[in-house]
């Protein structure tokens, strides 16, 4: 894929800090960082996004009701819709030493738009774009530590999104859908996700 020109919210530290929803110094988080941790920090990020990808269920696929957000939720329960998992992830890419972010892309869904969450990280010094979703018949991402590896690519035609920037800490409008909404299924079917950040 094509590297594009990332812009970044905020400071370097603040891809290393924690919030209430990247609660990498939470038990729970640190378990599986201290679990993963073996070799580099490339060899670290490819654990740490493998095990999100295909340890945690994506509840819309999984057809799992329960609403998770906070990154210590999503691994205790292993479960979370692409926002959920990708706060995950860069938590415990935080708890390992490494910079990472939150990203997102707006998709056409039949006759609407609906928001997909993903990751970025810096490894190997260059900041990357990872998709933790998870696959399944259609999407099959891998881990890469020199390119961004996505599930989907934004077709600008039919006015889907790819933003690029990386935020330290979740979109507020992400954030509200999640603590909203007590049925993932339902908020996912009944148009409770963003459309987008604009």
């Amino acid at each position: 894929m094509t590297r594009q020109h990332l812009i970044f919210a905020g400071e370097p530290w603040d891809y290393l800090a924690e919030d209430e929803a990247i609660d990498h110094e939470h038990p729970a988080v640190q378990l599986v960082a201290s679990e993963l941790r073996t070799g580099d920090d490339v060899a670290y990020a490819r654990a740490a996004f493998e095990f999100v990808r295909d340890r945690v269920s994506h509840s819309l696929d999984a057809r799992d009701r329960r609403v998770t957000w906070r990154a210590s939720d999503v691994l205790e329960q292993r479960t979370g819709l692409c926002f959920a998992k990708a706060h995950a992830l860069a938590a415990l890419l935080r708890a390992g030493g490494v910079q990472a972010g939150l990203c997102y892309q707006r998709l056409r869904d039949g006759d609407g738009f609906v928001l997909h969450g993903l990751a970025a990280a810096l490894i190997d010094d260059r900041w990357v774009r990872l998709d933790p979703r998870g696959n399944k018949p259609g999407v099959d991402v891998r881990f890469s530590a020199a390119e961004d590896c996505l599930a989907y690519r934004p077709d600008p035609s039919r006015g889907e999104v790819d933003y690029l920037t990386v935020y330290p800490a979740p979109h507020p409008a992400v954030l509200e859908a999640l603590k909203s909404h007590d049925d993932c299924v339902a908020m996912c079917e009944n148009g409770g996700l963003p459309s987008g950040l604009d």
